[in-house]
């Protein structure tokens, strides 16, 4: 088993991010362009966990040099069942550097759609505290 897949299945936030390399790019199934930078990525995911609910991986799939997992789930939005599946790459360190998810029926991903925009605002207000605090001196942190 991945250990994001164990991260997410214990809804273990800290866990999640620590995965994350640094300069990680999520690949959203319903925003336009990418999202560069572990905070945001951190906290989209939170945001993600709040709005999913019976969130259940169903297969993991891993190329052979391990450096590429497919990770297909199924989850609901309100009372709409979503199957999707996040592919991960991860860096010569072993953390995740892309991070993309598709989602499918379309009617899913317009309710992940609108459910994710409804968090925004406070995904948006913890990328920037995470970020603040990382750039803080060491002493203010």
């Amino acid at each position: 088993m991945h250990p994001f897949r164990a991260a997410v299945e214990n809804r273990d936030h800290a866990a999640i991010e620590a995965l994350l390399a640094e300069d990680v790019v999520f690949t959203s199934p319903v925003a336009f362009r990418p999202y560069p930078g572990k905070a945001i990525t951190a906290a989209i995911l939170r945001g993600v966990m709040r709005v999913f609910t019976d969130f259940t991986y169903v297969r993991e799939i891993g190329s052979g040099d391990g450096r590429d997992h497919a990770l297909v789930f199924t989850a609901k939005v309100g009372d709409m069942e979503i199957n999707g599946c996040d592919f991960l790459h991860l860096d010569e360190e072993g953390r995740i550097d892309d991070f993309m998810v598709m989602v499918r029926p379309l009617s899913a991903a317009q309710a992940l759609s609108a459910a994710m925009g409804a968090q925004f605002d406070r995904i948006k207000e913890e990328a920037f505290a995470a970020s603040a605090a990382s750039t803080a001196p060491e002493g203010e942190r």
